[in-house]
């Protein structure tokens, strides 16, 4: 009988080149991150991982940037697919959709929703036609929100019952803070409304940086045993955070620590966490398989 598991993957990660001058968010007081980042930093952690590919994730709120990543993965093995960035209010947004869904290595959009001052962006009836052509290509809707945006992302994802959408890093809660952070019961109760929509899932990723320089495994442990408790091991998806990981550990302490957090599932569950989701909920849906 074979021993061998789905292939790992991790569902979250970046790369990116300073000189491309559209990351405003990075600066250079960020000095673990604050450098070029490309496959060739990445590949050898994910051989040391036994991970086969990742999904690359946008870190800039440009279509140029899109194109970046998705020449990157032309020409990477590893690199399994994109989720991108694309204007869901352009008047043309249609039709830009469609022009970067033509690439099959194009898996979903992220919007920045965290960095948009309007914090009832999320409800705007313009971003319909958007999602309507997401929906229509297959794409999925990568939700980069912070715990104040769940109530609009509650409504937003009843508002558009065949859009698939991931929360990316469990919507960012105070970690740092633990359970006494004042935010705990309105995140729980947010994050529970969510998980009890099928097409919502999450990802256990992010939660080094939110934890902080210093963190432990149990300082972890409560945020990721309610997003298994609410999601289930059938729509938690494992990412790194790659480079921004960098901020507060390393490749390896994550990935160590997630074999700490999963520890108590059994072993189909482990799977499905830790690439057997996102090969379902990312790649699958646009034919695509892991290597």
């Amino acid at each position: 009988m074979s021993t061998a598991h789905p292939p790992r993957i991790d569902a979250h990660q970046h790369y990116w080149a300073l000189s491309r001058g559209d990351y405003g968010w990075l600066r250079p007081e960020m000095v673990p991150i604050h450098r070029d980042f490309g496959p060739s930093d990445l590949d050898p952690l994910l051989r040391d991982a036994g991970i086969v590919g990742t999904i690359a994730v946008q870190a800039a709120p440009t279509e140029a940037e899109t194109r970046y990543l998705l020449d990157l993965a032309a020409g990477c093995g590893t690199i399994l697919g994109v989720v991108g960035w694309s204007d869901l209010e352009a008047a043309d947004a249609p039709a830009r959709i469609r022009a970067l869904a033509a690439d099959p290595l194009l898996l979903g959009l992220r919007p920045m929703v965290h960095d948009i001052a309007d914090e009832d962006w999320l409800l705007r009836p313009s971003l319909g036609p958007a999602v309507a052509e997401m929906q229509s290509q297959g794409l999925v809707f990568d939700a980069l929100v912070r715990p104040q945006h769940l109530p609009r992302l509650i409504r937003f994802a009843q508002a558009h019952p065949g859009l698939p959408v991931v929360i990316d890093h469990l919507a960012k809660p105070d970690i740092a803070a633990g359970r006494g952070w004042p935010g705990w019961s309105a995140w729980t109760r947010d994050m529970a409304a969510l998980a009890a929509m099928p097409q919502v899932s999450c990802k256990l990723s992010g939660m080094v940086t939110e934890a902080g320089p210093g963190w432990d495994l149990e300082r972890l442990r409560p945020f990721a045993s309610l997003a298994l408790e609410l999601f289930g091991p059938e729509r938690l998806l494992w990412g790194s955070d790659w480079p921004v990981l960098r901020l507060a550990g390393s490749y390896q302490q994550w990935w160590h620590a997630t074999a700490g957090l999963l520890a108590s599932q059994p072993r189909a569950a482990r799977d499905a966490v830790l690439g057997g989701n996102a090969a379902r909920i990312y790649l699958n849906r646009r034919g695509r398989r892991p290597c």
